[in-house]
């Protein structure tokens, strides 16, 4: 309805949220590191209940604030014990103190007897509670579908894919500064990320099976792709985390493409209506045109080419080679068989296979069931008038109907990119694995 346009706060918002996140990747003090976090999570509460008129933005967001909070709380516990033992917030500190572990196990006396060796564990895997939280990353995962589902699918967008790139980077670089951790026969903090792997796997396929909101299930098809991303993360090897960049970058891309896919379809369906009564009775259906997804059955008959753009992005997450998501999971698979996590990778396996049941049924809904869209009877046949005005000056008049009026082309043209990236990456795959590759090498050279 054009109401985004209206909101004047927006721009300012996004700038916050993007300047936390290149903080939050650039900074290597954890004081900095909190302060990011905090930037870029008030932007995001702020943006989620920008509708004011929105009762279901509003309780949304509430939800995400609070809960936000509480993570922030557990980050900046671990922060706060990592300095009362180690005397240090910075990382490169940390990994000095961490890298030690060599001289420890080489000389029999007590070089560290002050530091305590369990400390430095328990504190980062405090951290890693927050951050896990942050991301929406099981078992901390119960606020994001409720958020997901309640906010305008516009803000859902970007909650979706930008809150998570820079947490996700910048635990790649924790997890690197402490890989070598002190007195390695005591625990490892970095058994926390793959429990949540393993949890956000199950959860993310198990629980997606049951959802008719297509948000919520976007919110579970999430969690599970964050299994595949913290497996690879938690590996830490040089082929692992050439898996990780290159699976965020792609779930991005597909991530993005399928949210504008949906909004695109909300705005086409304007036209038509329906008789069905689930339909009417949906909250909020300006802000979130398309919220269950029975809407899209028969979409393919509206408009095929937004229908077979959406087929190729979700055969993607599903892993359907040639697809750029199948190489994304390949890749991570190798890595995880290549460091001996076979169980995992049984694992992520058949949870792709369990995950596709619930894609695959959107396949259907849009390509085989029969739509109940009809266009409206006051629009259909009528003809629009409108001028053509430049200057001040009258151009032209001009008459248009119904059928003249097309999706917008930032909107169009977005998706057609997106979607070509997807089906046609087998063949240009090595530009963007080299890039994955070089950004590895340049962090285990650094």
């Amino acid at each position: 309805m054009g109401e985004q346009f209206k909101i004047i706060e927006y721009p300012l918002i996004i700038l916050f949220i993007i300047s936390g996140a290149i903080f939050l990747v650039s900074t290597s003090d954890f004081v900095s590191i909190f302060i990011s976090i905090e930037l870029q999570s008030y932007g995001l509460y702020l943006l989620s209940t920008l509708y004011r008129n929105s009762e279901l933005a509003t309780s949304g967001g509430l939800t995400y604030f609070l809960l936000g909070g509480l993570s922030s709380c557990f980050i900046l516990l671990g922060t706060s014990l990592l300095y009362a033992n180690s005397g240090t917030t910075n990382l490169d500190g940390l990994y000095i103190i961490t890298s030690l572990s060599d001289l420890v196990n080489e000389i029999s006396s007590n070089v560290l007897y002050w530091y305590e060796s369990y400390y430095i564990n328990y504190s980062l895997l405090i951290l890693s509670v927050g951050f896990l939280f942050k991301i929406s990353a099981a078992p901390f995962h119960f606020w994001s579908p409720y958020v997901y589902d309640a906010i305008p699918t516009i803000v859902t967008t970007f909650v979706a894919i930008v809150a998570k790139i820079s947490i996700l980077v910048f635990l790649l670089e924790l997890v690197h500064y402490t890989s070598n951790s002190l007195f390695n026969f005591k625990f490892s903090w970095t058994i926390s990320l793959l429990v949540s792997s393993l949890l956000s796997l199950i959860v993310g396929s198990i629980l997606g099976l049951s959802q008719v909101r297509i948000k919520r299930l976007l919110a579970y098809s999430t969690i599970s792709h964050l299994g595949f991303l913290l497996l690879a993360l938690s590996i830490n090897s040089i082929e692992s985390i050439q898996a990780f960049i290159f699976y965020l970058m792609q779930y991005s891309l597909s991530n993005l493409n399928i949210f504008i896919i949906l909004i695109s379809i909300g705005y086409s369906l304007y036209f038509y209506t329906n008789n069905n009564e689930e339909y009417k009775e949906l909250s909020d259906k300006n802000n979130s045109p398309i919220q269950l997804t029975s809407q899209m059955k028969g979409y393919f008959y509206i408009n095929p080419a937004l229908a077979l753009s959406l087929a190729v992005t979700i055969y993607s997450f599903v892993g359907i080679p040639p697809l750029i998501g199948f190489f994304a999971k390949q890749m991570v698979l190798s890595a995880a068989l290549d460091s001996g996590y076979v169980f995992l990778a049984l694992v992520a396996i058949l949870t792709s296979v369990i995950s596709a049941v619930y894609y695959l049924n959107i396949i259907k809904q849009v390509f085989f069931d029969k739509n109940d869209y009809q266009i409206n009877s006051e629009l259909n046949g009528a003809e629009v008038e409108g001028n053509i005005i430049k200057d001040k000056s009258f151009i032209k008049e001009m008459k248009f109907s119904i059928k003249n009026i097309i999706l917008s082309s930032y909107l169009t043209i977005t998706i057609s990119i997106l979607t070509l990236t997807i089906l046609l990456f087998i063949f240009v795959p090595q530009e963007s694995q080299d890039m994955a590759n070089i950004l590895s090498l340049i962090l285990f050279n650094s």
